[in-house]
């Protein structure tokens, strides 16, 4: 039974490699107690991940380890990052940053000590990374197994362990892959099925070239004639060298890119190795580079959005995890792609990686600097560059034509005052990482100067000048904590409104007046937040947040003023809403299920008055995604109508609710229930919830119940066989993470 579990990267198409799935669940699930570890070899890109993934999330495999667990290690390996990956997946506390890697480790053996587990290491790539590691695994004599994937074969025999060593696909399978890529369920048009197979046949068996130039046909001309001008192409680089044939086919998928792509997908090698990479950032990169073509119809971030899109349909990128509004919220590039990444922009001057070429950097347009150390006077030689990505300390001095600063690693004070002076061309400025200090920083009054600027990012608590106000190309403003003065009064109003401004977050205490809203009339995304200060709640004109029409998401937390809430309207054209520590009345809960376009209802810390949650018919029409932390309900009687067409529902340490409504399940949507630190009861209810959708053959629905502890766990695993229950139990999971 699965007690603790961690979610690898999206599980990939598995084609051809039956037989070797089933020896390795053979291997995972024998009757050997010592613990063992089995290695994956085979070249990049042979399937070495995808098999893994398809072992570690086969059913058989989730019933048999009370803990499993996924990590990548990349080429340039740093053990305690790999310790700190480990322990985030496994337990839910934070990691104190002084802790060393010996500590670290010992903390790991810990949690593992006496309980079977499966650790999956992918990618590694010497055998000192698991020397360092491999003491703090204990050996529970239980049957644990731990699965190793490398592309070196010395890595691989030296765990004196029988290799899985993957070979290329044959003509059939390479075909069905391919077609599985490029036309899904439909199949292949009888005109291009010999120029088709006359492509697959060149790829070599390569499962990754097979995946990508299928993504490539799949959305290019299905033509004869284009199909066969890529054929001839794909021999010329096949021949051009045996080593060289992988990233050869590879770099043409990025030659017969639309040109619009071209730079955003070779922006990627800004990202280091094995890098989750936050796709709403990435867009306004983007977009502050000038790689979004704009059209009428859509705003940049969305066009930006389309483009993701296209590189993920391509199998350039790989999407890695969604968001409550199904959008992608982080996605990833290849390990082979990304080298091809960095080929092509080493090779076209695209962009200086200082790890690679420390010097010359005089005449380079855009300047990635990872790695610390590097020197400051280097960098200060640079007045040509548009874009610095940096983890090093520094500036660069006498350069007015820097368009994007990003600052990667924990930083001083003086160092973001420093950045603010005459950088007039700026359009994004990041500060990623700060020092923890208490106090704030104020933004000097000259900040003005950057007109241009359209993002700021900072990780700090920042008080503003009112000069904020007349930075209008202003459309991401993400700070920690941001103190936003009043907008000037007495003045030509045109002048200071924030036309562009989409994203506002964590704005502390700040008065919405009818001017205030004026100026951010075009604002989407808002994160506003309250603490006990001197002023009384109707101070804040929070009612005027109705006059925001366009707004579309709603952070609002009043951790010092909890009734704030009452005082606040809504506009109707909300479709995100996030209250925190909030006081929640049912008239309140009313009012929100009355809001024409909400999809997504995030109840975190709330309390409301009375235990009875009786939700109102014709409410919530729209809603999908529904989370609520720590809530005080006790009773909660609600059926399908109620929640029409709800996706996923999520609790939360509601550790007094009886039970779920047994009607959710009849939610015809509904994907995903999950439960955390809820009752027993709770857990049940939601159990008996799987069993009677399985027994109604719903195959959709899968309920998931996670307990803080094995002891909680295992008096629920009791209470079930009480109950006499007979099911599969295919769509349903209980876990415990201690």
């Amino acid at each position: 039974m699965v007690t603790t579990t961690s979610t690898p990267p999206g599980k990939n198409t598995m084609v051809g490699f039956d037989e070797q799935l089933l020896r390795l669940l053979d291997k995972l699930t024998g009757q050997q107690s010592n613990r063992q570890v089995i290695p994956i070899v085979g070249m990049g890109g042979i399937g070495k991940t995808t098999l893994a993934k398809n072992a570690y999330e086969h059913s058989v495999t989730m019933h048999r380890f009370d803990i499993r667990t996924w990590v990548t290690v990349s080429q340039k390996y740093n053990v305690r990052e790999l310790f700190v990956q480990l322990h985030s997946r496994l337990v839910s506390t934070e990691i104190n940053g002084e802790i060393d890697e010996q500590l670290l480790g010992q903390k790991l053996h810990k949690i593992l000590w006496g309980r079977r587990y499966l650790i999956v290491i992918d990618d590694i790539w010497s055998i000192e990374a698991w020397e360092e590691v491999c003491r703090f695994f204990p050996d529970n004599n239980n049957g644990s197994r731990i699965v190793v994937t490398t592309r070196i074969s010395n890595v691989a025999t030296h765990f004196d362990s029988a290799c899985f060593e993957l070979t290329f696909l044959d003509e059939d399978k390479s075909w069905k892959l391919f077609c599985e890529k490029a036309f899904g369920q439909v199949g292949c048009p009888s005109e291009l099925e010999d120029i088709g197979k006359e492509i697959v046949k060149k790829c070599k068996g390569l499962p990754l070239s097979i995946s990508v130039i299928g993504g490539l046909l799949g959305r290019s001309n299905r033509t004869h004639k284009y199909w066969k001008n890529i054929a001839k192409d794909l021999t010329s680089i096949l021949n051009s060298g045996e080593d060289e044939n992988c990233l050869s086919i590879l770099s043409l998928s990025y030659t017969y890119l639309p040109v619009y792509l071209k730079p955003c997908f070779l922006y990627m090698a800004i990202f280091p190795e094995d890098h989750d990479i936050r796709v709403s950032r990435l867009i306004k990169l983007w977009v502050a580079e000038g790689f979004i073509k704009p059209n009428e119809s859509q705003s940049l971030e969305e066009i930006a959005r389309g483009y993701i899109n296209d590189l993920i349909d391509r199998n350039l990128i790989l999407k890695q995890h969604l968001g409550s509004n199904r959008k992608i919220q982080f996605c990833e590039i290849h390990d082979l792609l990304r080298d091809l990444c960095l080929k092509i922009v080493h090779k076209d001057k695209f962009m200086c990686m200082m790890e690679e070429n420390p010097g010359g950097v005089e005449s380079e347009r855009r300047i990635v600097c990872n790695r610390k150390g590097v020197c400051c006077r280097t960098l200060q030689l640079a007045p040509l560059t548009r874009t610095l990505v940096t983890s090093t300390d520094g500036r660069l001095s006498n350069n007015r034509l820097l368009r994007v600063m990003s600052f990667n690693d924990k930083a001083k004070k003086k160092y973001l005052l420093r950045h603010i002076v005459d950088q007039v061309n700026m359009r994004y400025l990041a500060y990623n990482e700060f020092n923890n200090s208490p106090s704030s920083v104020k933004l000097p009054t000259s900040i003005d100067v950057l007109w241009n600027l359209q993002t700021i990012i900072i990780g700090r608590e920042i008080e503003a000048p009112s000069q904020i106000w007349e930075m209008r190309q202003l459309m991401h403003v993400d700070i920690r904590t941001l103190y936003l003065p009043d907008p000037p009064q007495n003045q030509n109003q045109d002048e200071f409104i924030l036309q562009n401004l989409q994203k506002l977050a964590n704005v502390t205490n700040f008065v919405w007046s009818e001017e205030a809203c004026k100026r951010v009339v075009n604002v989407r995304k808002l994160h506003i937040e309250y603490d006990n200060d001197s002023k009384s709640s109707n101070d804040y004109s929070v009612h005027n947040i109705s006059r925001l029409r366009k707004l579309e998401s709603l952070t609002f937390f009043p951790y010092g003023l909890p009734n704030l809430l009452q005082k606040l309207t809504f506009p109707s054209s909300l479709k995100k809403l996030h209250l925190d520590c909030c006081n929640v009345r049912w008239e309140d809960l009313s009012v929100i299920g009355s809001l024409p376009y909400l999809e997504v209802l995030n109840l975190n810390m709330c309390w409301v008055e009375g235990e009875m949650w009786y939700p109102v018919e014709g409410e919530f029409l729209r809603l999908k995604f529904l989370s609520i932390l720590c809530f005080d309900i006790v009773y909660w009687n609600a059926d399908c109508s109620h929640f029409p067409v709800l996706e996923k529902l999520e609790l939360i340490g509601m550790d007094k609710l009886e039970e779920i409504p047994l009607d959710i399940g009849e939610i015809p949507t509904l994907e995903l229930v999950k439960l955390y630190g809820c009752t027993e009861s709770a857990a049940i209810s939601a159990m008996k919830i799987a069993v009677e959708q399985e027994n109604n053959g719903n195959d959709i629905l899968r309920v998931q119940v996670d307990f803080d502890t094995k002891e909680q766990l295992e008096s629920f695993k009791k209470k079930v066989e009480q109950l006499a229950t007979s099911f599969t139990g295919n769509n349903f999971q209980a876990n415990a993470y201690f």
